[in-house]
């Protein structure tokens, strides 16, 4: 049996520069973290040759091609795993349009679990491409890279994007005590929504042909580097105004990504006392996050009592092998 543990992510600025229509045009770039909310894939032999899945729904197949499961499909093609297999995922919150990256942490995690499991290594870059090739390439989800290199390499860091399809993950270098300061600085809410990512981030992806969103996106890469160099400098009183900018701008991109309830929301927030803030993830669900000073927290949790506080911590781990108990491999 193999167990695989992947975390999930937290993006500040810049999302949507790490999408092919943005940077076949422009350098993209993104500020993120990993957070203590994780995937767990587990993978295990099976004696009858068969392949069975647990997520959402159970499939028991005898054949990979009659997979439903696209990601686990794909992935057993590409590494030539004909079948004898069980796998089984599981997350510590909602997988499905949570703005937080699950869908990459999955297939993130299931690389990193069926290298063990074949007995291979994998590190953290090969993981982080090969995750994209997997989603964007065989599967066709229109989706960007920011959330496969996350979650492989953990972590705070700047990730810039490339024309030449090459990703650099950068280590945003500052004190623990202001890392720890911007963490406890944070509040991220459940909105209780959720949204299939791919049809915005196709919008998205059509809009790039537009000058005047392309120049939206540009605006947001400059704050990654920003925000990079405020951290860096032990600025964090800028914070709130960097992912306040950011937010104003993203929501300019298409429609759907803000709505009347979460403008709502989101200026309850920042009236309570936030200094900045953002949805996560594409747009419309998910979790609302924002940056309030620790004397103003207890105000804006009154005035988003409709919405569910989740506690959380940065996570510097990345995807990793937790349990390695190997007894058959079936071919």
């Amino acid at each position: 049996m193999i167990v695989s543990k992947t975390p999930l992510r937290m993006s500040f600025v810049g999302g949507g520069s790490d999408l092919p229509a943005y940077y076949n045009y422009d350098e993209g770039a993104v500020l993120s973290t990993t957070i203590d909310k994780y995937m767990y894939i587990i993978v295990n032999s099976k004696f009858d040759g068969n392949i069975r899945l647990s997520y959402s729904i159970t499939e028991d197949v005898d054949n990979v091609d009659k997979i439903k499961h696209p990601i686990v499909r794909n992935t057993l093609k590409m590494l030539e795993i004909p079948g004898g297999i069980e796998i089984a995922s599981m997350a510590d919150i909602p997988s499905k349009g949570s703005g937080l990256g699950s869908s990459s942490s999955y297939t993130v995690g299931l690389l990193n679990a069926l290298y063990a499991y074949k007995k291979n290594y994998i590190n953290r870059e090969d993981l982080g491409k090969l995750a994209c090739h997997v989603e964007i390439d065989l599967c066709k989800e229109p989706i960007g890279k920011q959330d496969q290199y996350i979650a492989a390499f953990g972590g705070l860091n700047l990730i810039r994007f490339y024309s030449d399809e090459s990703v650099s993950v950068e280590p945003v270098i500052c004190k623990p005590e202001i890392v720890d300061k911007l963490e406890e600085s944070i509040l991220i809410f459940y909105t209780g929504r959720t949204r299939k990512a791919s049809t915005l981030l196709r919008e998205q992806s059509n809009s790039m042909d537009n000058s005047v969103k392309r120049a939206l996106i540009k605006e947001m890469v400059k704050l990654a580097f920003d925000l990079k160099y405020i951290l860096e400098n032990e600025d964090l009183d800028s914070v709130g105004e960097l992912l306040d900018k950011n937010w104003r701008l993203k929501s300019q991109l298409v429609s759907g990504i803000s709505d009347i309830q979460i403008d709502d929301w989101y200026q309850r927030g920042i009236k309570a006392g936030a200094k900045g803030g953002k949805l996560l993830g594409a747009g419309y669900g998910g979790f609302l996050m924002f940056f309030v000073p620790l004397e103003k927290q207890a105000n804006v949790i009154k005035a988003l009592s409709d919405l569910k506080t989740i506690p959380f911590s940065f996570d510097n781990s990345g995807s990793e092998i937790v349990f390695n108990q190997i007894n058959t491999i079936m071919t």
